[in-house]
């Protein structure tokens, strides 16, 4: 998979508001709420342009049996995928478009980790700004190593966590 980081697109809310609209039908009554989470919610921030959507739902297992409609949709269903409590899945192939990480309710660790990043990056401009420059540079380093690129943005990204997760205990 080739790694593209770009300056941010006003297009990528709309993307994930179509997008979510698609899953929300599918997914209907075991859809508790919708996210968009990852790079591309944040606006200004350089990202790969990858639309990350989180929905939560009543029960994590009754996910499995939506996968032939998933796949109507275009999206590889790919299980837990190292995640054990989520169900994911991604679109587009080496040039993706979507990726889908669905949550049961109950999974607050993970439901509140991707929503407090977010919501930390969105707040702090001057850490937007430096993740932004860190995945350009690794972009820019790494171009066809994703495995590399992600290495790269670990440390990073841990603190990052880290202090978002801290700052939601503190509000």
């Amino acid at each position: 998979m080739n790694v593209v980081v770009t300056k941010y697109d006003e297009n990528w809310d709309r993307m994930f508001k179509d997008e979510a609209a698609r899953i929300s039908a599918i997914f209907a009554d075991e859809l508790i709420d919708i996210h968009h989470i990852g790079s591309t919610s944040v606006p200004g921030l350089s990202a790969k342009p990858i639309i990350d959507i989180m929905p939560i739902v009543r029960d994590i297992d009754k996910i499995d049996s939506y996968n032939e409609q998933m796949t109507a949709l275009d999206y590889e269903c790919m299980g837990e995928l190292g995640m054990e409590g989520r169900r994911y899945f991604r679109k587009g192939g080496d040039h993706r478009t979507h990726q889908v990480h669905v949550f049961q309710a109950d999974n607050k660790r993970d439901i509140c980790r991707h929503l407090a990043v977010r919501d930390y990056l969105r707040t702090h401009d001057e850490e937007m700004r430096r993740y932004g420059e860190l995945k350009t540079r690794l972009a820019a380093l790494f171009p066809q190593d994703i495995e590399a690129y992600m290495d790269g943005k670990d440390a990073f990204i841990k603190e990052l966590e880290r202090k978002a997760l801290l700052r939601d205990k503190t509000n």
